[in-house]
């Protein structure tokens, strides 16, 4: 059963559901480069594994950048 979420304010479907890692692989982003919010709450890296996305969920994925 696909699941809707939304990734940076952009509508995506996926086939399944799957963990914050699981997104972060298809999206091509290594996870220790991304700060990743999901509904509104922080999720802390180590819990990127067991945090399965569901239907209607809203990840904010913020790329850390360097500059000077």
């Amino acid at each position: 059963m696909p699941v809707r979420i939304e990734v940076n304010g952009e509508p995506r479907t996926m086939e399944t559901a799957c963990s914050i890692s699981e997104l972060l692989q298809e999206l091509k982003i290594n996870p220790a480069s991304v700060a990743v919010e999901k509904n509104m709450e922080f999720v802390r890296r180590e819990d990127f594994e067991q945090i399965v996305l569901k239907d209607k969920d809203a990840v904010e994925l913020i790329r850390f950048v360097g500059g000077g």
